[in-house]
């Protein structure tokens, strides 16, 4: 009788157990799978880039402070040159690096003006512009500005004198558009879309880059378009621009 209630013990002791490290497994399958949704979910999830009220994250191309050129202006990013001595040529960049992401963001431009959206920009002493590395997105005042005339490639919404955009969809001068800039290279895809059209896709690397590299003017660049993570950068081209909006999805 001892004997048959200590087996009868012995098996309760055991499926007690075994329930244990099978809540157990349970738990810990359920931790780990709603850990990797919330990666998952915090990957989909878009971070801004722009408080609204000042440049914090943001900093000028191969300096360490930001002159008065670049400034917020209503929830703006808004850059207007200086004049006389205060001129200083100045890209502004952000602080994080990039590779595979989304932008989304507004801008509009000076009537007459001229801007751009780089990404893959690294900070070198070798250039004092990130224009001699990192491929740009132009911004432009399509009916005014003499760029627009020397072909589709020169124009908004254009992967800079080589893929041109499939239509003007811009608005105006001083009025705001909205752009997302679409760059992975894991999928060696980039395309932008402008007031809600997909109006311009290209590849980001292999020999049909390298094909728009030679027949472009960076064809003799050596260090065009060689970085794939770095950051994104607004263009100083001499003209009032602002930026609003400003904020990246990783992918």
């Amino acid at each position: 009788m001892k004997k048959l209630m200590l087996i009868g013990c012995s098996l309760l002791i055991f499926s007690a157990c075994k329930n244990e490290s099978e809540k157990a497994e349970e738990t810990e399958l359920s931790n780990t799978e709603e850990m990797e949704s919330t990666k998952e979910n915090a990957k989909d999830e878009w971070q801004p880039l722009f408080n609204g009220e000042d440049l914090e994250g943001w900093k000028a191309y191969n300096r360490d402070s930001i002159s008065g050129q670049w400034t917020v202006e209503n929830g703006a990013i808004a850059f207007a040159p200086a004049e006389g001595d205060q001129r200083i040529k100045e890209y502004l960049i952000t602080e994080d690096e990039f590779e595979n992401f989304e932008l989304s963001l507004e801008w509009k431009i000076s009537e007459g003006g001229n801007s751009g959206i780089m990404w893959g920009v690294k900070e070198t002493d070798k250039y004092d512009e990130p224009y001699f590395i990192s491929p740009e997105i132009q911004v432009l005042d399509n009916q005014n500005h003499p760029d627009a005339k020397n072909g589709p490639t020169r124009t908004a919404g254009a992967l800079y004198d080589m893929v041109p955009p499939s239509k003007d969809v811009t608005k105006p001068a001083g009025q705001w558009n909205k752009e997302v800039i679409h760059i992975n290279y894991d999928e060696n895809i980039g395309w932008v879309e402008l007031n809600g059209t997909r109006i311009t896709e290209f590849p980001l690397q292999g020999e049909k880059w390298e094909e728009m590299v030679e027949n472009s003017k960076f064809k003799d660049w050596e260090d065009f378009g060689s970085t794939r993570k770095g950051k994104i950068a607004f263009q100083d081209h001499d003209d009032k621009v602002w930026f609003r909006n400003i904020k990246i999805k990783e992918l």
